[in-house]
């Protein structure tokens, strides 16, 4: 089996506990995971992956976790050819409705750019939202968790999303391939410049 790295940035813990829930998933399905939070370990341990999961909240009005914010520069650099992923994001549809999950619309939308071939979309059936940066052909970029607004469904979501995911072994590359030829095709609108709040903590509002 794969070996995968999840890679998650969280601020109020909530974003953390559901990677644990994630890893757990997929050491049941006998993939080798490891878990690292990114505000701890930076981004080096993503070269030694070829098979990765990245995790991160929207914050403020469509913005990256304080730790992705502050690292996004250096992942735009990175390239992710012959690097397989999928993405998960926590956010308040019905507070933001406008804004759900856009930062895995950032970072997946950059993955994709960068030469990664993306797996694990997840249908939009059952929120309520109005726009959402992570919206690609009726179909969010990664799984959408609202533990806000969700709390019960968060657990049946994970379940099915590793499910979804461990299932695409041997097609796994097939289908990650067509994802990212989607995307040279239809190439997404550039990504603005994040500024940079410093004081992103004080200013939060709602906990991911």
């Amino acid at each position: 089996m794969a070996q995968i790295g999840i890679f998650f940035g969280s601020t109020t813990e909530m974003t953390a506990i559901a990677g644990d829930v994630i890893k757990t998933e997929m050491e049941s399905y006998g993939y080798l995971v490891d878990l690292f939070d990114v505000g701890l370990t930076g981004l080096g341990p993503l070269s030694n992956y070829k098979n990765i999961i990245i995790g991160c909240p929207t914050w403020n009005v469509g913005g990256l976790q304080e730790d992705w914010d502050l690292l996004y520069a250096d992942y735009e650099k990175l390239r992710f050819d012959n690097v397989t992923g999928a993405f998960f994001g926590l956010g308040d549809q019905m507070g933001y409705g406008y804004n759900y999950l856009d930062a895995v619309g950032i970072l997946a939308r950059t993955f994709i750019d960068n030469g990664g071939s993306l797996i694990g979309e997840w249908p939009t059936d059952g929120y309520e939202f109005d726009e959402s940066r992570a919206l690609e052909d009726d179909k969010f970029l990664g799984l959408a968790l609202d533990y806000d607004n969700q709390d019960m469904e968060s657990e049946m979501r994970i379940q099915k999303w590793t499910q979804q995911i461990c299932e695409l072994e041997p097609e796994l590359l097939l289908e990650s391939e067509h994802v990212r030829a989607k995307f040279i095709i239809k190439k997404s609108e550039p990504i603005p410049k994040k500024m940079r709040n410093k004081s992103l903590k004080s200013s939060l509002i709602h906990p991911r």
